[in-house]
């Protein structure tokens, strides 16, 4: 079993900051890339953030320069620090993992519950 715990969200208003966590517990051999999708109200779910083990970081156009994902030095905790949050960021925030569990050769994806993150005008 694999899990990914996220903290962090919360209610913010327009211009403020939050900084989201995920740690990933369980049967883990290695973790390639972790990163972070959000879903808002009656849309699909959709890229925030991405980084790799090597640290190789990807973005939605809409959160760049204002969202920074890291990663800890063991790889297996993703942090993303949202700066100057809109209304429009408001939505459901998803950590994921995609990796390689013990005893196997596969990778598998791997989602966390979800934390809500609002953001007032």
């Amino acid at each position: 079993q694999v899990q990914l715990v996220e903290s962090g969200g919360g209610l913010v208003q327009a211009g403020e900051s939050l900084r989201l966590s995920c740690a990933a517990s369980g049967t883990i051999y290695s973790i390639n890339t972790m990163g972070w999708y959000r879903q808002a109200p009656g849309k699909e779910r959709a890229l925030v953030a991405t980084v790799t083990s090597g640290g190789v970081a990807n973005y939605a156009d809409s959160v760049k320069g204002r969202f920074t994902i890291s990663r800890d030095s063991a790889k297996i905790t993703v942090f993303l620090q949202m700066n100057t949050l809109k209304p429009e960021d408001t939505a459901v925030y998803y950590c994921y993992a995609y990796g390689v569990r013990t005893h196997t050769n596969y990778f598998y994806d791997w989602w966390g519950q979800g934390t809500q993150v609002t953001v007032s005008s």
